[in-house]
């Protein structure tokens, strides 16, 4: 018998080896479904916590530090007509509530009316030497446009509400999640009964994992 001659015998292994590079391109294909409808390479979900934003200084906070906590984020400024009475309001749910379970964050924006003209570092300054401000007061900030805060932008988004003005406000729970928003006229009496109720989940969420 004679043999095969060369030829046939590469084209025979280069048949054979395409056929075992499609044979192991199903299978790693279907093992990739398979993975993807249990969830393991499920993308993880943003919420507000996941974000990173920078403080008074400059310098980058991540707010996963919050995690765990009812926070309300609100976009402030210093020269408005809802000012003081939202500063001096704010300070007191804080007091109230704050700080293992609660905690209000102010994100500086001189979008609305030019009425937060100062630098970062100013507005910290003013709001902690007018009113007693002890609660976090981060870098200026842009939340409406194409240079919105990504943090900020989460919040609009997931609520479907975008700020009009300063001091709109966004309760935002444990998990990251917004729960609710208020609009500046409203009073910090109509936001007291929310952040209660998540704090009480809390404690209890606490109570029982003890």
């Amino acid at each position: 018998m004679e043999p095969l001659p060369a030829a046939y015998s590469l084209k025979s292994s280069v048949r054979k080896a395409r056929v075992c590079a499609v044979f192991l391109s199903m299978v790693l294909g279907t093992g990739i479904l398979c993975l993807l409808q249990l969830g393991v390479f499920k993308p993880k979900m943003k919420d507000f916590y996941s974000f990173k934003v920078k403080d008074s200084r400059g310098r980058i906070v991540s707010l996963e530090k919050y995690r765990g906590k009812a926070t309300l984020v609100v976009n402030v400024a210093s020269y408005c007509r809802h000012t003081e009475k939202n500063y001096i309001s704010l300070q007191e749910l804080h007091r109230e509530f704050g700080p293992s379970h609660f905690t209000v964050l102010a994100f500086p924006c001189n979008q609305f009316g030019e009425s937060e003209p100062g630098s970062s570092q100013e507005i910290e300054s003013f709001v902690k030497g007018n009113y007693g401000v002890t609660f976090p007061v981060f870098h200026k900030i842009k939340v409406l446009g194409s240079e919105a805060e990504p943090a900020f932008k989460f919040l609009i988004d997931s609520s479907k509400k975008e700020p009009r003005w300063n001091f709109w406000k966004y309760l935002v729970n444990p998990e990251g999640k917004i729960v609710k928003f208020w609009r500046p006229e409203e009073s910090i009496e109509s936001i007291k009964p929310e952040v209660a109720s998540l704090i009480r989940q809390i404690i209890m969420k606490k109570r029982e994992d003890l």
